[in-house]
């Protein structure tokens, strides 16, 4: 073999396409650059975890303003009381301390955790016992019935926290972003409310939302550590080990796998709602007789949609066609409920009719006045127009008398003047004037000059005799 064989079979093949591509996702979406050192992450970290002094009067205040956002249903005051809650710090802690094997940072976050719920519970629930407002309000509602959505949310909002923490040029606006994105506070007010209220569907369901928002933030910081390969510190014993492990996916399990199903009950009431809807529309259209309102109520079993009409009576055949036309509409499983009849059929919601045929005449009412004033309007700029249109032919021919006294007969109009190349037609002073003598050409110009002036028209047609 050959110097120049054996250089050939050594010497390596040139880069191809697939890794040109993989170094470009590489430089792209690599989270070495500007990374922290690992022991000011951990430090800056573990700071948050401490629920005492001013973390804990903070974390009170910002419950209060929370409770008194969801009162009032003001999503503002409730932004604000999330963006100074200092929850995400135990939060992340348990993240970070699985992610490094830490077992005394887990109990340290743990137990700082639980002891922000205690507060946060106690607090919000004083505050709707004293309050004089206890109608629950879109707000607070939102907080009652989690689903798999919430789950994205906390995970990628997590996601996008750690990253941000880790870096050593801390990003301002992603932490406010996450603590209004994932949510923490809002569900524990809830929470409160449910236990001051004694409604414990609303207390379960807005703590389930907090225990899924805190589970997905542990989540996503213990994959961004193990990511970035922080080092990890060996467990006391394979035992210990095994049991941190086991308590992390029964904790993973019990956040998603209940909400992953509220979440697809969600989808389907939305299709369902969305489906009777269009069949209305399409469907429900008559002369002789008028839809009040309808109820499309979902259940997993059989969904009920209700009509209330008024009006003539429904005949049996065109109800057997409208429930032979609802397969086509995805309501294959409906049962049709239709209340029909005039005023005095206990079946039909007065309150419903009254409150239609009120809004109706509103309606009209406020059309009809709006077709007068546009009516006015134009009539008004028509006014205008025409009075400014309007020549001074006596104070014309007064003034044109001064300039020549020898003026026998005048007159003068606006008229339109049509060309044979353009549809268009232009605006032309015509003017008639007799004088005792004849003029001179300059004379006339003269005179057209001041009847441009006068009257502001920028063409000006002069007849004299």
């Amino acid at each position: 073999m050959t110097p120049a064989d054996k250089h050939s079979t050594t010497s390596p093949a040139p880069p191809g396409l697939w890794f040109a591509f993989r170094r470009f996702l590489h430089d792209r979406f690599s989270l070495d650059e500007d990374k922290d050192d690992e022991a000011a992450i951990i430090q800056s970290i573990s700071r948050g975890i401490e629920f005492r002094g001013i973390n804990l009067w903070t974390l009170i205040f910002a419950i209060f303003i929370a409770s008194i956002g969801l009162n009032v249903n003001s999503t503002a005051v409730i932004i604000g009381a999330m963006l100074i809650s200092p929850l995400m710090g135990p939060i992340m802690g348990i993240g970070l301390g699985v992610g490094i094997n830490d077992l005394d940072m887990i109990l340290r976050a743990m137990k700082n955790l639980a002891i922000a719920v205690l507060f946060s519970l106690i607090t919000s629930t004083l505050y709707f016992l004293v309050s004089p407002l206890h109608v629950a309000q879109s707000e607070l509602l939102a907080r009652t019935s989690p689903s798999v959505w919430d789950t994205f949310i906390a995970f990628f909002g997590g996601l996008a926290g750690i990253v941000a923490g880790s870096r050593r040029e801390k990003i301002s606006n992603v932490v406010p972003g996450v603590a209004i994105a994932t949510a923490l506070m809002p569900p524990l007010c809830t929470a409160g409310y449910g236990v001051a209220t004694g409604n414990l569907i609303y207390f379960a369901g807005a703590f389930y939302l907090f225990l899924i928002n805190s589970v997905c933030i542990s989540l996503s910081t213990f994959l961004i550590v193990r990511f970035l390969g922080y080092q990890q510190k060996p467990y006391p014993s394979a035992q210990v080990e095994r049991r941190v492990r086991t308590t992390i996916w029964a904790a993973v399990v019990v956040a998603i796998v209940p909400s992953t199903y509220l979440g697809y009950q969600l989808v389907r009431k939305t299709i369902f709602e969305q489906n009777a809807k269009r069949f209305v529309d399409a469907e429900i259209n008559s002369q002789s007789r008028q839809l009040i309102g309808y109820k499309a109520r979902f259940n997993r079993k059989l969904p009920t949609l209700e009509l209330t009409l008024v009006g003539e009576s429904l005949p049996a055949d065109s109800l057997a066609k409208l429930k032979a036309s609802m397969p086509r509409y995805d309501l294959n499983n409906t049962n049709l409920v239709v209340k029909q009849g005039n005023f005095k059929d206990a079946n039909v919601d007065v309150d419903a009719i009254t409150s239609t045929i009120t809004d109706q005449v509103i309606q009209y009412s406020q059309a009809s006045i709006a077709r007068k004033d546009q009516t006015i309007d134009s009539l008004r700029r028509q006014i205008e127009r025409t009075n400014l249109s309007r020549l001074p032919v006596a104070d014309l021919r007064d003034e044109l008398k001064t300039l020549m006294p020898d003026i026998r007969t005048f007159t003068a109009s606006r008229a339109l003047l049509m060309t044979a190349t353009s549809a268009r037609p232009d605006t032309l002073l015509l003017v008639y004037a007799r004088f005792s003598r004849p003029h001179s050409t300059a004379e006339k110009q003269r005179i057209e000059n001041w009847l441009r002036s006068r009257t502001k028209s920028p063409r000006v047609k002069l007849i004299v005799e």
